[in-house]
């Protein structure tokens, strides 16, 4: 069964989305462009999951949505352990990702390597879902995130008055986490 688990990037990259989503249905195109794969293998390794009972899907009109299986004995133990495995960057890249951003980075003392309470976040275009993956990120680490989220245009708007506050944000050591800035 392990052995089977994890054969693959992209089944990791699926079981890191999902998992990390667990409200949230998601269709083989979404999750291909969210993670940036072939739409095939992204649906061959949906089908595989399924069959091993980590992944159900229901389908909606001329659509097949896929979401973690909640009710799956290995549900909360494969959560810990994508979780684990990622650290903090990837499990907020993970929300990021389910969130639909277009970028996001971490800045501020975590990112020039410091050991610090709080990871400061800077997210741009992510839908209103993203805070509540980070709530649980939070807990789950026992770190505070201190997330500022901002829409495209006004991130536009703010680099193109050169605004000093996003300025000394960018010029700033940060983590990429996806998207470029």
């Amino acid at each position: 069964m392990l052995k089977s688990l994890f054969s693959s990037s992209i089944r990791a990259d699926v079981l890191s989305l999902l998992l990390n989503s667990p409200d949230e249905r998601f269709y083989v195109r979404e999750i291909a462009k969210l993670l940036r794969k072939n739409p095939s293998g992204v649906k061959r390794e949906l089908d595989n999951l399924e069959k091993m009972g980590i992944v159900v899907s229901e389908k909606i009109a001329n659509l097949k949505y896929f979401q973690a299986d909640k009710d799956s004995p290995l549900f909360s133990e494969l959560k810990n352990l994508v979780t684990k495995s990622l650290g903090l960057p990837g499990a907020i890249k993970a929300v990021i990702r389910a969130s639909g951003a277009k970028a996001a980075f971490i800045y501020g003392p975590y990112a020039e390597g410091e050991d610090v309470d709080t990871v400061d976040l800077f997210v741009i275009d992510a839908s209103p879902t993203v805070l509540k993956g980070l709530k649980d990120l939070e807990r789950k680490f026992n770190q505070k995130i201190n997330c500022t989220l901002m829409d495209e245009a006004e991130y536009k708007s703010k680099r193109k008055k050169k605004d000093a506050a996003l300025k000394r944000l960018l010029s700033g050591r940060r983590i990429s986490l996806i998207g470029r800035i």
